[in-house]
């Protein structure tokens, strides 16, 4: 947008213009919501909008609603408002129940259920909520080390990278139960995968007491980590594939590896965060499932540079590393302690903001944007 300024004036009365339009007919409220999608990266503008609890409930209440034309544009604003940590409240924010979707009264529970019931657009044949995966990754570095057990129970709604967890495995925990079937990583959409794993990469590195906290969940989510690393027709002896879960160790030539370096990059530093916050027994596990063949087969293949010193720093925590492991951990060189927060525009452009956390890290490390495609 060429002169965000002009919506500034009179102390945001265009803006609270905007807040009114989006309740119009559906063309009008369509222009509104883009004009506020592209605001929102303001933060004179976002703040305002992110605590209005009544323009939130319009918002949810649009969201929601199997007939809205507009409920992608007002997915892709929630998002936006989510990299305000004010969105925490989500969490409480009490609404009636959607009989069409879940008998759940808390926001955060309904946009959570609405994640998963349109996977396949039956809900809502008009809109895509991919963007969803975005808010949830910005909610984890807030909510995480407020409320872990609800960001826990937030991660268990998340589709895993691959369809073979949900029909080979099962999952007697109660809090990964409800892992949605989808297919393997080259089929979902970029948006879904990169906000699901940064997701898990936030609560990750925001979990408190991380040595208790991480290691239950290593059977859980190691498989929906290790397998995108996996090509077609990987090196692994055989000794090495008794090691992987059941679920891969069958994978056939129609296997691909994720190829976004991206997502990658924060599959790995998933990777390197288990290892390095979750103790002896999260290593322990982490080694035992098999990880060291295929973060190797993933050095041997991957091109980028950065991918593959970050394969070679979960290694060294891996065969033993320990000192080094826990100094990049609090923050060391390789700037391991950021949260990743995510911004769209209107157009679908994507941005994702990095936010230094850990102490010591580097100026090179300091806040970053860049520009996804």
């Amino acid at each position: 947008m060429s002169e965000p300024s002009i919506f500034k004036a009179d102390q945001l009365t265009p803006i609270k213009d905007l807040k009114l339009l989006v309740k119009d007919y559906p063309p009008i409220a369509k222009s509104a919501l883009t004009i506020l999608v592209n605001l929102s990266a303001e933060a004179e503008v976002l703040e305002p909008l992110a605590k209005d609890d009544a323009f939130l409930e319009s918002i949810l209440s649009r969201i929601t609603n199997p007939k809205e034309p507009n409920a992608t544009l007002h997915s892709e604003l929630l998002a936006n408002l989510s990299t305000s940590d004010s969105l925490a409240r989500l969490l409480t924010f009490k609404r009636p129940a959607i009989a069409s979707l879940t008998t759940a009264t808390n926001a955060l529970d309904q946009l959570l259920a609405l994640f998963n019931a349109n996977g396949n657009q039956k809900y809502n044949p008009l809109a895509s909520f991919e963007h969803l995966a975005y808010l949830f990754a910005n909610l984890a570095k807030v909510i995480t080390s407020v409320h872990p057990f609800s960001m826990l129970t937030l991660l268990s709604h998340f589709p895993t990278v691959s369809n073979h967890l949900a029909d080979t495995v099962s999952k007697p925990e109660p809090l990964l139960a409800t892992i949605s079937p989808l297919t393997t990583p080259p089929t979902l959409p970029f948006t879904l995968r990169l906000g699901t794993t940064s997701c898990i990469r936030n609560t990750l590195l925001s979990l408190p007491s991380p040595e208790i906290a991480i290691p239950p969940l290593v059977p859980h989510i190691l498989p929906s980590l290790l397998l995108p690393l996996i090509g077609p027709d990987p090196a692994f002896s055989d000794a090495e594939t008794e090691l992987l879960p059941p679920e891969m160790q069958l994978l056939g030539p129609e296997q691909q590896r994720e190829s976004d370096p991206k997502v990658l990059e924060q599959i790995v530093e998933s990777l390197f965060l288990i290892l390095a916050r979750g103790g002896q027994e999260a290593k322990a596990m982490t080694k035992g499932m098999g990880a060291y063949a295929v973060l190797r087969e993933c050095h041997a293949e991957v091109e980028d540079e950065g991918i593959r010193e970050s394969c070679e720093r979960c290694v060294q925590l891996l065969m033993g590393d320990e000192a080094e492991g826990a100094e990049q951990a609090q923050g060391g060189e390789h700037g391991e302690g950021r949260i990743v927060e995510f911004k769209d525009d209107a157009d679908g452009h994507q941005s994702v903001t990095v936010d230094p956390k850990a102490k010591g890290e580097s100026d090179s490390e300091e806040e970053k944007m860049v520009e996804m495609f």
